[in-house]
Formats: C-alpha cells, structure tokens, sequence
C-alpha cells in the first residue's frame, strides 16, 4: 500500500511537472520574458507570474500535508519514538536511506524538488529561520527579507529579484506545522536543541517558508 502511495506521488509530480510546464511559458510570455520559442507557443489567456506561483505552491502544499497526515502521522514509528496510534509498520526516519524506513516530510519535500528543479522551468525549496539542514538557510538578501516579512506577517511575499544576471518573479509562503508530527520531530531533533534551544514548535505555527522561483526575461521597470 505504502509502495503504491508513493508511486502514485510521484506520477503527481510529473503531472505538476507537465502543468508549470505549460503556466509557466504563458507567464512567461505575459511578463515579455523567456525564450521565443516560448513565447511563441504561448496562445490563449495570459497568466501572471504571481497566480502561476500560487497554483504551483497549492499542489506543493496539498501533496506534502497529505504525505504528513496520511502517511507519517499513521506509522508505528517516528524518529525511534513509537506512535500509539500508529498503524503502518514501518518508521518514519531521517535515515530511511539506510533502513527499511520511509521519508520525513521535509524530506519527502526535497525529493520532490530535486527531481522538479532538473527541468529549468522553474524552481522551489524549503526554507527556514529555525534551519536544521544547511541547504535550508537564506541564502539571498530576497531570502532573508522575505522570510523576515513571512514570518512576521504569516503572509506571503512576493518580489523580482535578480540572481546571476537572471530576472525571477520570487515567492515565499508560510510553511505551518500541520501534523503533530512535523512539531515533535522539529522540537526533539539534536540539531534543533542544539542551535535553538530556546524555540519550541506549536502546532499551526510558522515553520519557514516555501520560496519559489519563475524565471522572467527582465526586472520590472522601476
């Protein structure tokens, strides 16, 4: 059951991958940005950049609460912690790699984004204040404000930015603690309790934020 649950997440993916395929030319194509051969298959409706993002990010958010209530909030155990409600026989585990365990959800997250971000249509990640791995630090000044500004805010952010020479429409949303799971894995883990002592998860509470990246030909006009 579980192998069949990931296959079918995975075939999600790929279709998501299909649709911003098609969003993000027309985005594109909207804002004068991208290649000509982009623009010049884009037809019908223009979308903005800023709706593309959004479409984007409520599949993201959608496959990963339902892999945190659905799948890790249902194994019989969580981190070496057993679950008393538990009714998967398996562990969910930062070093699922090397047991017969299954993915985090921040995990699960990044195999997801690692395969998305292949395709150069666009990009997304994870990102935080309260970072447990390093990759999910900010990493750009957009980053910092924007994760300033979100968690601040509990709100979105959204700006261009320009990295590399490359013009992107950037969004950060808020990354909330779904699932009794992400609060007690966060709270408990070596890293967190040795670089954040003092921050305790609440369930509903702002994590960090999912930032992703559309690529545009140019910078607004100021």
């Amino acid at each position: 059951m579980l192998t069949n649950w990931m296959q079918r997440m995975r075939a999600r993916m790929i279709a998501l991958l299909g649709l911003a395929a098609a969003v993000c030319f027309t985005a594109v194509a909207c804002s004068g940005g991208g290649s000509t051969s982009a623009v010049a298959t884009a037809t019908g409706p223009s979308i903005s950049p800023d709706l593309v993002a959004d479409y984007i990010h409520t599949v993201l958010a959608a496959d990963r609460t339902a892999y945190t209530k659905h799948v890790v909030s249902r194994v019989k155990k969580l981190e070496g912690k057993e679950k008393e409600k538990g009714v998967l026989n398996v562990e969910s585990t930062e070093g699922w790699q090397q047991t017969d365990g299954i993915p985090l959800p921040a995990q699960m997250f990044r195999l997801g984004y690692e395969i998305a971000n292949e395709s150069g249509l666009f990009t997304y990640g994870l990102i935080s204040p309260w970072f447990i791995n390093d990759n999910h630090g900010p990493k750009s000044e957009f980053e910092q404000t924007a994760l300033d500004a979100m968690v601040a805010s509990g709100e979105p952010y959204k700006d261009y930015q320009e990295v590399g020479g490359q013009a992107y429409f950037s969004a950060m949303y808020p990354d909330k603690a779904v699932a009794e799971a992400c609060v007690s894995c966060h709270n408990t883990h070596p890293v967190h309790l040795e670089r954040y002592p003092d921050k305790q998860f609440e369930m509903g509470e702002v994590m960090g934020g999912v930032v992703i990246n559309i690529p545009v030909e140019s910078m607004p006009a100021a």
